[in-house]
């Protein structure tokens, strides 16, 4: 089930850091995991956090498709993203040996995806059409960008994915900004604003302790401690 409306909003407000330090406090996954690591990039950094719920599909660049559909011709694949909890993000992963040769995504996929209340599209693969996405405002994540659609396709859809060892599924709460992108356990987004904000303060201290006249090595250790029992 979505989060509240009001705990999306909160949620929207927090950069992926904030939010991935509360979910460490809340103990409900290794430290390692729930995050994409490496192989991708922010495109539109300036843009503010996205947040939505994912949309999970595979898609091929390399070759042609094996039906002599074109590559956009795939209502069925809008179809099921209509049905998912709002707002979406588009998360494909590339299932080539080189993945990115072409891109799926770019201008006209971007506008049908706003029009589907869609906010941003993650992939391992690559994008294209940079400026005319960006003056939407819809967020890219991708390992590359590229001048071609090549034969771009949808294999399925779905179906979990992984990028960067990250596992995706529909539905799962997505977060990313210009330090990356993970996933928001919905059991525990509730409570991640409360806990978000607690760090903050404890934070905000800390660095107006270390911009002060009373810094001092034996203070900062004392306070380190404090700020360790937090952590652990």
């Amino acid at each position: 089930m979505p989060v509240s409306d009001s705990v999306f909003a909160q949620l929207k407000s927090l950069d992926t850091s904030t939010t991935s330090n509360a979910i460490e406090q809340l103990n409900v996954r290794l430290r390692n995991e729930g995050f994409i690591a490496g192989g991708l990039r922010c495109r539109f950094p300036t843009l503010p956090t996205m947040l939505g719920y994912a949309v999970t599909g595979r898609i091929r660049t390399a070759s042609p498709p094996i039906s002599v559909r074109c590559y956009y011709d795939r209502m069925d694949f809008w179809e099921y993203v209509d049905t998912l909890p709002k707002p979406r993000v588009l998360v494909l992963q590339d299932v080539d040996d080189r993945p990115g040769l072409g891109a799926f995504l770019g201008e006209i996929h971007a506008n049908i995806g706003m029009a589907l209340n869609c906010v941003g599209y993650v992939t391992n693969g690559a994008v294209r059409d940079l400026p005319a996405v960006k003056a939407l405002g819809f967020h890219l994540f991708a390992g590359s960008a590229s001048v071609s659609h090549a034969y771009a396709h949808l294999v399925d859809f779905g179906e979990p994915v992984s990028l960067g060892g990250l596992k995706i599924s529909s539905g799962d709460l997505i977060q990313g900004d210009w330090n990356g992108v993970q996933t928001i356990p919905l059991e525990i987004a509730a409570k991640i604003p409360e806990t978000a904000a607690k760090l903050s303060s404890a934070e905000n201290e800390l660095k107006e302790f270390c911009q002060s006249a009373e810094f001092s090595l034996d203070q900062l250790a004392h306070r380190m401690k404090q700020v360790s029992r937090n952590c652990t």
